[in-house]
């Protein structure tokens, strides 16, 4: 297929993506010590040696007493330190990391957001000072050592005030999905004995309202965006909020930060609930502020005295991804946040990233997939000789980058710069991917353009990242190796080493919220983290995700046959064969991320190829279109190929009318 961008005007090449998000991510390798910034005050914790085996011992049922993990929200764990290296790093509270990056930052820039036309600042002392005002505030209004604080809204200066303020008086910092409904608001709420909820908008103030009288233990709710449109008793604006804490004597909570430890949680990260409720994941300080220094030494992330990074805060905060990545990394470092609009999934943030020119950028597959269609769609519609020059070089840089060919800066000058500067990534030279599979294709379109995309792999229980690609260590669809201080084994490998990736490492999570049993489930006896995805190691250690344990025919190989599928689920549990239900790529409402019935131009051309004229979903669903329908099944024919037994073929399938969206309840968000 000839598709081209760089030598056509890419200006218009919006990122519409509707909002999806995914799992989480990870890290890489590269062992260095290096003075801790900061002695840590409360350290007298057990260290813990990383076993030299997996082998699953009697002690299963009487592991907690080894203090590796808890399911109590008021205990404290041992900590895996180890002898040399990055896991021996002292560990650190967050008001210990925060008040380091205040000495060695303090004048730097710290967060950046526009109101309205007008861009706004913060450095790092101010972002400090207005954190400790927030936990005062917080402390007035009765928020109690131990519960959460939830936080409901899109990425701003107040949603990162309100995490870090909850932590310093005390609690819990609790994320919770914008998308939630009341009834999942409210189980998060009480699973956390949330005694505070911050929320964006009169819209999502309506949710935490309709549930508030099931919920005992809530004692205020702060907006922090628009008006308020009612008075309400414990209702506070955001500037009145501020204002409780302002002239509030500071020993009590100098009191509190003092007595926080390392190996005590301080954040919760609520799963997504598609499989039983939703759990909380507890974080601890040291799961926090370990893992910012182990992955922003591993992606080699310069300090602001040298150079300052600066990333585009845009994926959901709900997420150990976007906090890890946007709070945490970025105050290691001194970098500066930018905060992206909240319709930047549906358009503006391509216009974000060529104001802010980010240094580095995390997106989620959908996000780079929308790149690479609108990119394709633009590119389609070019003149001839400009589409013939940018494939030319597209190939070039493909074939160099992959075999180091020549004809590369003629590429390169020609075609590179401009499309990186269309995308806003001409400072660019850390783009990653992660939080679910992505396809090779995918990963080609923008190696050959010279933009390689460094794939993660992690969950929330591993405080997001537990391996990255990096430039010195990168193959292709490849998630890269460990990040320093971390260790991988492969459970019951097959014939081939395919194995269940286990963790282990300082990332590794405390347990989860008042579920006991959940809990020893993820960790085997020794502490190790089942993350349930099946994976295997190349002769070099690069780790590759080749499935999932409870899920080994994985729907994006379909995906990756068919590429005008969306969403491909599998049926099988229980069931005498498998099923499929197919979705079409599609047009996404830019108001309300619902899918619509056009095809996207990717699609349409797709279907020209293949001697249809669908220009809409309607005219291909329930087996329509002949042309496309055989095209689907010699995909899934290909598929079934690779299957190692019947149980594992795609017997039937079908083509629905329109596609999964979070809005139309198909999808959740995905930890």
């Amino acid at each position: 297929m000839e598709s081209s961008c760089g030598a056509v005007d890419l200006d218009d090449c919006v990122v519409d993506a509707a909002n999806e998000s995914s799992e989480e991510e990870s890290t890489g390798e590269r062992e260095e010590d290096e003075p801790t910034d900061v002695p840590a005050q409360h350290t007298q914790t057990v260290s813990a040696q990383r076993p030299d085996s997996l082998s699953v011992a009697a002690a299963a049922v009487g592991a907690e007493p080894q203090g590796l993990w808890t399911s109590q929200g008021d205990a404290e764990v041992k900590l895996r330190m180890g002898e040399s290296g990055m896991a021996a790093e002292a560990p650190l509270t967050i008001h210990q990391m925060f008040t380091s990056a205040v000495e060695r930052f303090g004048g730097f820039t710290a967060l950046s957001w526009k109101d309205g036309e007008q861009m706004k600042t913060m450095n790092y002392e101010e972002y400090y000072q207005t954190c400790r005002t927030a936990a005062k505030s917080f402390l007035k209004l009765g928020l109690q050592r131990y519960h959460g604080v939830g936080i409901l809204g899109f990425n701003s200066v107040e949603w990162f005030i309100s995490d870090i303020g909850a932590i310093l008086a005390g609690g819990f910092a609790v994320g919770i999905y914008t998308t939630n409904s009341p009834e999942a608001c409210q189980y998060v709420a009480e699973n956390c004995k949330a005694n505070i909820i911050v929320v964006e908008n009169h819209k999502q103030l309506q949710k935490i309202l309709q549930v508030e009288d099931k919920l005992p233990h809530l004692k205020a709710i702060i907006q922090y965006k628009d008006a308020l449109k009612e008075k309400r008793p414990n209702l506070y604006s955001w500037a009145e909020f501020m204002e409780l804490g302002r002239d509030e004597p500071d020993a009590p909570l100098d009191a509190i930060i003092a007595s926080q430890k390392p190996n005590q949680c301080c954040t919760l990260i609520y799963t997504s609930g598609t499989t039983g409720q939703p759990k909380g994941v507890m974080l601890s300080h040291d799961n926090l502020t370990w893992t910012a220094l182990s992955t922003s030494r591993h992606v080699h992330l310069t300090e602001a005295t040298q150079a300052q990074e600066a990333v585009v805060s845009y994926l959901p905060l709900s997420h150990i991804a976007a906090q890890m990545v946007d709070i945490w990394v970025c105050m290691k470092v001194g970098g500066v946040t930018h905060f992206a609009q909240p319709d930047a999934l549906k358009g503006s943030l391509v216009n974000t990233l060529k104001e802010v020119r980010p240094t580095a950028f995390m997106g989620v597959p959908r996000v780079w997939e929308k790149m690479q269609e609108k990119m394709k769609s633009v590119g389609a519609k070019s003149s001839t000789v400009r589409r013939k020059v940018a494939a030319w070089a597209k190939d070039v840089g493909l074939q160099t980058n992959l075999t180091k060919m020549n004809h590369y800066h003629i590429a390169k000058k020609l075609v590179f710069k401009k499309v990186r500067k269309a995308l806003g990534l001409e400072r660019c030279n850390k783009c990653f991917t992660g939080a679910a599979p992505i396809t090779k294709d995918t990963l080609e379109f923008f190696l050959s353009l010279n933009i390689p995309l460094y794939e993660l792999f992690g969950m929330s229980e591993s405080s997001g990242p537990h391996t990255i690609s990096v430039p010195e260590a990168f193959k292709l669809t490849s998630c890269g190796k460990e990040i320093p201080g971390c260790k991988t084994k492969l459970l019951n490998p097959d014939e081939e080493g395919n194995g269940e990736i286990c963790l282990w490492g300082r990332h590794v999570f405390m347990g989860y919220l008042n579920m006991p049993d959940k809990t020893e489930e993820a960790l085997d006896a020794e502490g190790w983290l089942r993350s349930g995805d099946l994976g295997k190691h190349d002769h070099n250690g690069f780790l590759f995700i080749t499935g999932r344990i409870k899920e080994l025919i994985i729907t994006d190989a379909v995906k990756e046959h068919v590429p005008l599928i969306s969403n491909a689920m599998l049926i099988g549990d229980k069931r005498k064969f498998l099923s499929m239900l197919l979705t079409i790529k599609c047009q996404v409402n830019s108001e309300s991320g619902a899918p619509e019935d056009e095809l996207t131009p990717e699609v349409v051309e797709l279907c020209r190829k293949l001697g249809s004229t669908a220009t809409r979903v309607s005219e291909i669903c329930g087996g329509r279109d002949r042309a496309v329908h055989g095209a689907i099944q010699d995909g899934i024919n290909r598929v079934n190929d690779k299957a190692t037994s019947n149980a594992q073929r795609i017997q039937k399938w079908i083509v629905l009318d329109k596609d999964f969206s979070i809005v139309g309840g198909e999808l959740g968000e995905f930890n």
